[in-house]
């Protein structure tokens, strides 16, 4: 199969991975953090994390993955989530990392939450784009999907794609592709910025706050091998790797547009008073 824009050493770390299997929270994630504010339940299908004045809590992904397509079903925090921030993303280490976000801002009752999402690429953020979503994200669960191949991010709720971030290496524009990742998340306190700039603080008599997560799907994705034997994202099949290649059809543009125009509601390509030197190289390459 044959990988566009993929530099020699991109195809040389990604012969170290292999496909991602299905599993549960048990098997996939770790609490990291929140002294007995996450849980695991229902035999590792659920896992709720809580935040109330002493602490938040997080979980990370036992696997690292280079490129994937990543699905997790959340359920956020319902009433006044004021001041709460439940962030869900992929991120490397080290002072040079990439990093993809989505992160959930909470809100008066009433208010609409707002979907904040970053790509970070070497170390380099600043690239955000927030929405208003188009249903209530505390009265049942909904799938938000960070698809990363070669040559595109694109993010997804329930499958309609809300942002998509193309390789542009060739004009400059730093992608992440060879740094492997592992999935965070983490519900924590945030009123110093999260809703209204800060101006609407944490309401601790609603305290504690609870967002809940289940269905995480990585079956199209590259683990890194911890055995001695590893392989390539290749197989047999190559309808089984298609999203290593997958871009968006025109019925994915179609809703991508739709998103945009009536959802979305900041975007760092449109701020020319952030950028007064001139807007980033991404946003005036078509």
């Amino acid at each position: 199969m044959a990988f566009p824009h993929v530099s020699v050493l991109s195809l040389l770390v990604l012969s170290s991975f292999m496909v991602a299997s299905a599993g549960n929270f048990y098997q996939d994630f770790d609490i990291t953090w929140g002294d007995g504010r996450a849980k695991i339940l229902n035999n590792g299908d659920l896992l709720t994390l809580n935040f109330d004045k002493a602490s938040g809590s997080g979980f990370q992904s036992r696997n690292e993955y280079l490129f994937g397509k990543i699905d997790m079903q959340l359920k956020l925090v319902p009433g006044n989530s004021a001041g709460t921030v439940t962030a869900y993303y992929l991120s490397s280490k080290g002072s040079n990392w990439d990093e993809i976000d989505f992160e959930f801002l909470g809100n008066l009752s009433g208010d609409p939450y707002i979907l904040h999402t970053n790509v970070f690429s070497q170390g380099k953020g600043n690239r955000e784009q927030q929405f208003y979503l188009w249903f209530d994200p505390t009265a049942d669960f909904h799938t938000y999907s960070i698809l990363w191949n070669p040559q595109r991010i694109v993010f997804s709720v329930d499958g309609t794609p809300i942002r998509e971030f193309k390789n542009m290496e060739s004009k400059g524009v730093p992608f992440p592709k060879d740094q492997p990742m592992r999935i965070y998340s983490s519900l924590w306190n945030a009123d110093d910025w999260a809703t209204r700039g800060g101006v609407v603080k944490t309401d601790w008599s609603q305290a504690p706050f609870t967002a809940s997560y289940r269905n995480f799907n990585a079956n199209n994705a590259c683990v890194r091998s911890t055995g001695s034997g590893t392989s390539s994202c290749n197989s047999n099949s190559a309808s089984s790797n298609a999203w290593l290649s997958q871009e968006l059809d025109s019925t994915s543009h179609d809703r991508l547009s739709w998103v945009q125009k009536n959802y979305m509601i900041y975007n760092y390509c449109s701020d020319t008073k952030r950028f007064p030197q001139g807007l980033p190289t991404e946003c005036i390459t078509s």
